[in-house]
């Protein structure tokens, strides 16, 4: 009775243990750097540069926000705008993937993926030149007259935002096709059996099966597109700066640790919230 009871007692064991290595992981990377960015938040200069001393002072916060409204908002705005491009294009091309491409499906997935091979800060770079006075972009633009002799796209918002859909853009295309991709045809087929044409279809039964890639799509573009710092840093200007510009520049430069954890530990909270007000409003809790 008692071996029984024993082996009884480490099969309830084994999904604790199965999930150590993941629990330990979460405490070390993500616990305890959260944690230690919440003190430092509160923490005011000491005597020495550079020193600093635990006060509790959560006016930290407010003089955070207050500081760099500015760039929460225009983070805010330049990744809303990244996230709804990211979905206009990445809709059609998931689509065309999952339903329209045949023998090449795997090919073009891989073309999807294949920017992951180079790395992030190189492909901003390539959009310098893309984007730059030399490249086509600007000639053809200026061949049919749609910008002056002396216009420029790089140093712009508009430079920015298309960093930041293009950098983004396999994290949108990829939940979609996932989606998409466990749609039954038939169901479609079924639509049209029912004398809907082919726009209803979409509006009725494709974009609602969807959903759940439309949601884990805009939330994989929108959360690292509100803190990126590289797009505004490389083709933007000083107008164009993000709060993750603030964040660097404050940790690196300023080296003022509490008004950098402060931003830090806002942009997370006010994401956090937003994410899961969306989440809740899209009707997906279960992505949560």
């Amino acid at each position: 009775m008692a071996l029984v009871t024993a082996r009884l007692n480490r099969k309830r064991l084994w999904p604790y243990i199965l999930l150590a290595p993941g629990l330990i992981w979460l405490m070390a990377f993500f616990v305890t750097p959260i944690y230690q960015l919440l003190t430092t938040s509160t923490q005011t200069p000491g005597v020495n540069i550079g020193d600093y001393i635990q006060t509790y002072r959560f006016a930290n916060f407010i003089d955070a926000i207050v500081g760099a409204r500015a760039q929460f908002l225009r983070s805010f705005e330049y990744a809303f705008i990244a996230t709804a491009l990211g979905l206009l294009i990445s809709y059609p091309l998931a689509y065309a993937i999952a339903f329209k491409s045949g023998r090449w499906k795997n090919t073009l997935l891989v073309l999807v993926v294949a920017p992951f091979f180079t790395s992030f800060l190189l492909r901003t770079v390539a959009w310098q030149q893309i984007l730059g006075e030399q490249g086509l972009v600007i000639k053809v633009l200026r061949g049919v007259h749609l910008l002056g002799a002396t216009g420029h796209l790089t140093a712009t918002p508009f430079a920015v935002v298309a960093g930041l859909t293009y950098n983004f853009l396999p994290f949108m295309t990829l939940p979609l096709y996932a989606s998409l991709e466990r749609i039954d045809p038939r169901t479609m087929e079924a639509s049209g059996d029912l004398y809907a044409n082919a726009f209803t279809t979409f509006r009725k039964v494709t974009l609602p099966l969807s959903m759940p890639g439309v949601v884990a799509g805009t939330l994989l573009t929108f959360i690292p597109a509100a803190g990126d710092y590289i797009n505004a840093e490389l083709l933007g200007n000083p107008s164009t700066k993000m709060i993750g510009n603030v964040i660097d520049a404050r940790y690196l430069r300023i080296v003022d640790y509490p008004g950098a954890a402060a931003l830090s530990f806002i942009l997370m909270a006010t994401i956090l919230v937003m994410v899961m007000l969306y989440i809740r409003k899209a009707g997906t809790e279960e992505l949560l």
